[in-house]
């Protein structure tokens, strides 16, 4: 007799993993692979991070924390609101997480009700759906294009209520610099999903974890226009520390113990070493700067040289480190064509379908958070595979 599985657990891959797998298999068999497929900054954590860690290991027993978090962490992340964003969150609103990925759970679990709607652009971050489906939500996947900046609208919200009456959304997600795109909603746009959000009882939620990845002008928080959003965002990216699962959110009032309740019995706390670290990486903010250039150089070399292999329609990518590219005057299976150009040129790169399951087998994104000479050797593969 088989023993079931649940069937919460029946979601799809996260693709870009399946991608990552596939490079290492191309690796393993000698070839060199340039990893343009995952959004993990090529650089280690922050110097003063590694210093602070290694003076904890000394001095610190690392056991477990508050599920709050360390208090000097949060402190610090009300500071960096002062500073960076000219706003005072009150210190009991913020939330230390094990990475985003915890607070999206937790937010979703404490916004959210099984059998809720909730929107969000396509193409957007897999993970979002995925974890509504698991947790018995309907994601709503809104179409958006170039013509939208891949962003949701109040135009686009209305054409989804206006052809579902009887489907009322519960909440809405944005992500401002996006995952795939690197697009950004400006504060005037914010301000109107905000209010369009507050007029209908919905729940907004802000993926705020490539802010201070900008290249333009500076992304906007959520936390500016509105005290219901819930604000998320992470130590990955910016503060490049992937693999230390650290995290934050801001909560609104009504919020915040529901969260803690169940984070205690989630994960008792956030890693102990990651969090007596992380404090320094405010401090850090110079060298992590020049990473941001380094991104800004890739994304002008990419955008100046990647037409040449015909990725022409690329969406503008106003901040995080994404190149969303429209390949269908290529080919109408974005997976095979990504399997064949890693075959064929060693360049990793993530199939459409990850962020959009209707569109995406016309669109591959390409990550350019590596190193500035890795950029520049994949664009000239890449020009050779498709001229020669």
């Amino acid at each position: 007799m088989s023993l079931k599985i649940a069937r919460r657990s029946t979601i799809p891959p996260f693709f870009v993993m399946e991608v990552m797998r596939a490079a290492a298999e191309h690796e393993r068999a000698g070839g060199r692979v340039l990893h343009l497929e995952v959004g993990q900054p090529s650089t280690s954590a922050p110097a003063g991070v590694l210093a602070a860690a290694r003076e904890a290991l000394g001095r610190d027993r690392i056991g477990y924390t508050e599920a709050l978090g360390i208090l000097p962490l949060r402190q610090a992340i009300t500071q960096h609101y002062r500073h960076h964003h000219g706003l005072d969150v009150p210190l009991h609103r913020i939330m230390v997480t094990t990475g985003s990925s915890a607070g999206f759970l937790l937010a979703f679990l404490t916004a959210f009700e099984p059998g809720d709607r909730v929107a969000m652009a396509s193409p957007g971050y897999p993970a979002y759906r995925h974890i509504l489906t698991a947790l018995g939500v309907t994601p709503v996947m809104l179409p958006t294009g170039l013509e939208h900046r891949f962003q949701p609208t109040p135009a686009v919200l209305d054409a989804y209520a206006a052809a579902r009456p009887d489907q009322p959304l519960a909440g809405l997600i944005v992500a401002s610099p996006s995952n795939p795109a690197g697009t950004m909603l400006s504060r005037a746009d914010l301000e109107a999903l905000a209010d369009y959000c507050a007029a209908r009882g919905m729940r907004l939620i802000s993926d705020e974890i490539y802010h201070r990845i900008e290249y333009h002008q500076e992304a906007v928080t959520a936390l500016a226009v509105s005290e219901d959003a819930v604000v998320i965002n992470s130590f990955s990216k910016y503060y490049s520390m992937t693999g230390w699962r650290l995290g934050w959110m801001v909560l609104p009032d009504d919020m915040c113990r529901p969260v803690e309740c169940l984070s205690q019995n989630f994960y008792i706390s956030p890693p102990t070493l990651s969090q007596l670290a992380g404090t320094a990486a405010f401090a850090c903010t110079g060298e992590l700067d020049r990473h941001v250039a380094r991104y800004a150089a890739n994304r002008a070399l990419l955008l100046e040289t990647l037409p040449k292999a015909g990725f022409e329609r690329m969406a503008p990518a106003d901040g995080a480190f994404y190149l969303y590219a429209d390949v269908s005057a290529m080919t109408d299976d974005s997976e095979a064509f990504c399997r064949a150009m890693l075959a064929a040129t060693g360049v990793a790169a993530t199939p459409g379908i990850d962020f959009d399951p209707e569109r995406g087998r016309q669109f591959v994104r390409f990550s350019f958070c590596g190193s500035t000479d890795d950029m520049a050797e994949a664009a000239q593969r890449l020009i050779a595979w498709r001229n020669g």
